[in-house]
Formats: C-alpha cells, sequence, structure tokens
C-alpha cells in the first residue's frame, strides 16, 4: 500500500503558529484538489506534525485534539479520508517535563512515518513525504519515502545534510501533486532495519488518530 505524508502547518494549511483555535485554519491552496487527486491515484493519506507547542506549555494535548478532530472532519466533507494523523508533542527544550525529550518522532526524525507504515501496511519506499521546510524533507528521506519540499517560504536556514535533498522543489502544493503522479516507479533505497525497530518501539508516546 503507497502513501502521501503530509506535514501540516505550512503544507496542508497556512501557518499559523501554535494555533489551536480552528476558527484559524485555511486549507493551503489547492489542498483539497490535489489530495483528491492522491486518492483517486490510490495513495492513502497521512498528516505527519511536530506539535512542539504541547512541550513549551503553549497548549495541551487536550487543547490540541479538537484541532485534529476538525482537519480531519473537514477533509472527509470533501470525500477525502485520512487513513492517520500523527503527532509529535516533544521538544528537547520543552519547559513541560514529560515532554522535555529528545525522540525518535519528532522531524527530521522518521519515526513518526515509520509508525504509520508499521500500522497501516505502508509501503514506504513507493510512498511520500511533502512538506514545507527541509525537516520534513529529511524525515522522508530517513524513512525511505521519496520527498518533495513545498517551497514557499518555511524553509528560512537552508542546512545541508546528507539526507535534506528532495526529489522534487516546488512552489505550490498542486505542482507537488503533479509530480508524484507523473514520477516514474522507481524505489529508493530501504530504511535500515535498526531505524525502523528503534522508531517502532521509542515513538510509542507520539500522538496519532488512526482512521
Amino acid at each position: 500500500m503507497k502513501a502521501v505524508f503530509l506535514d501540516k502547518d505550512g503544507t496542508l494549511v497556512e501557518d499559523v503558529p501554535y494555533n489551536v483555535d480552528i476558527r484559524q485554519v485555511r486549507f493551503a491552496e489547492g489542498a483539497i484538489e490535489g489530495m483528491t487527486l492522491l486518492q483517486d491515484a490510490g495513495f492513502r493519506l497521512f498528516v505527519i506534525s511536530n506539535q512542539s507547542g504541547i512541550a513549551l506549555n503553549y497548549f495541551s494535548e487536550s487543547d490540541f485534539r479538537p484541532m485534529r478532530q476538525y482537519i480531519c472532519d473537514s477533509l472527509d466533507s470533501f470525500g477525502i479520508r485520512l487513513s492517520g494523523f500523527y503527532y509529535c508533542p516533544h521538544h528537547p527544550s520543552g519547559s513541560r517535563a514529560e515532554y522535555a525529550t529528545v525522540c525518535p518522532c519528532r522531524k527530521p526524525a522518521p519515526g513518526m512515518l515509520l509508525r504509520a507504515a508499521e500500522e497501516h501496511s505502508i509501503d514506504l519506499h513507493n510512498s511520500w513525504m511533502i512538506g514545507d521546510i527541509l525537516h520534513d524533507v529529511e524525515a522522508g528521506n530517513r524513512a525511505g519515502c521519496r520527498t518533495v519540499l513545498l517551497d514557499v517560504g518555511g524553509e528560512t536556514e537552508w542546512l545541508p545534510g546528507a539526507f535534506r535533498t528532495p526529489d522534487y522543489a516546488v512552489t505550490s502544493l498542486s505542482e507537488a501533486v503533479r509530480k508524484i503522479i507523473a514520477a516514474p516507479g522507481q524505489v529508493p533505497v530501504p530504511a535500515p532495519c535498526n531505524l525502523v525497530k528503534k522508531a517502532g518501539v521509542l515513538a510509542a508516546t507520539a500522538g496519532r488518530l488512526a482512521l
């Protein structure tokens, strides 16, 4: 089963920092049409999101859950079925001790993608990660996916690294979808087995909504 993993803030929805107010949610231009095309092409759809505001005590997990549900319900109203919505509540410098940790789920680590793959029998080597910063790209590449960078101003540091080169860099979500659907069927090198095992064991505290 192939999938497309989408970052939330700055990719699926317009970026409003640390937002848990559903009244401020705006889907990115082309998001609904693009996800419909991906779904029709046989991809399962997942949201993969860092939510460090929980660790930093800007909001709680219970504050975030209505936001997550609102996005799922809104997409469902357009006939778009999310297979899962995974989020990482951690941050190494968090002010809440239970979340202040270096974890395998916070992007650029691939833990959320690996967990989704294990729980939903996803073939990562025929799947894609779309995000607006290179941490998204690195997470996808480390998981064994192909990757698309949505270059719309979210990435400001451009730090290089072995896993930080996307297969494609585009300026709109619509273009990202076109690239994915038109891409040849070649697959990348599989992720190391020990990395998959580590993420499966240690990412258990990452939030998820399996649908």
